[in-house]
């Protein structure tokens, strides 16, 4: 009998993070008015991920980087992922981070935290000479409107068939992408968008949580794929 594999794929912000902190930059540092105004916009698909990533940039202006630095400093990750990358290593499971936030505060908090080994995945965040905030999206695909980094791409190209695949995440984002997984955990606004769309899903509050139910879901004999997400996956390769 083959061993089941395993492939996790986590969400950043508002997940592993302890607020969204994207947003919470763009708060601080923006026009808290009109930062609210797009991401509003986002949330009722009148713009794309990219678009609100741009706009949120633009509407930054001129940055002071060690305040900001600063301001990265003070925002808290949920301290029971790291048990979750410390099961990942044990029990050889690959755990990939899909995140439609910025490299330039994922890497600085991951580094801080011991955890700069973990794969990550994101938008890139860079600033220019005039201290002006510049996105890059070098995942981006336009068939993916709810995440500038197409989360979905990397789910596909980082498993196979006979993988089962769990996708862990909270919010806008997490929404189209968690359906091309098999087992999905959710909470807040993901939670809610399976609730309403009728998927299957685990409710978790941390990483513990999930740590004991994927514990529970390798223990057992016959484990069934998501019929769904088998179907989803083999759409999107019929039109490759």
């Amino acid at each position: 009998m083959m061993e089941k594999v395993f492939k996790i794929f986590v969400d950043f912000d508002g997940t592993i993070s302890k607020e969204d902190v994207g947003e919470a930059i763009f708060r601080e540092f923006g026009n808290k008015e009109k930062v609210d105004s797009i991401i509003t916009s986002l949330l009722k698909d009148e713009i794309s991920a990219k678009d609100c990533w741009l706009m949120l940039c633009d509407s930054v202006g001129r940055i002071d980087i060690n305040r900001l630095k600063n301001f990265i400093d003070k925002l808290e990750i949920d301290s029971t992922f790291k048990n979750l990358d410390k099961y990942c290593a044990e029990n050889k499971i690959e755990l990939i981070i899909l995140s439609d936030g910025f490299d330039l505060y994922i890497k600085r908090i991951f580094e801080r935290e011991n955890l700069n080994h973990v794969s990550v995945y994101s938008n890139k965040l860079e600033i220019d000479e005039n201290n002006r905030l510049t996105p890059e999206f070098p995942y981006f695909d336009a068939s993916c409107t709810t995440s500038a980094n197409c989360k979905r791409n990397h789910i596909i190209s980082h498993s196979s068939d006979e993988d089962f695949t769990i996708f862990i995440g909270d919010g806008n984002s997490d929404k189209y992408t968690s359906q091309f997984c098999d087992f999905i955990f959710a909470k807040d606004d993901l939670l809610k968008f399976c609730e309403l769309e009728r998927i299957t899903y685990f409710p978790y509050k941390n990483f513990d949580d999930v740590i004991l139910k994927i514990d529970q879901l390798r223990s057992k004999k016959r484990l069934k794929k998501r019929h769904q997400a088998e179907l989803k996956r083999k759409e999107i390769y019929m039109t490759e």
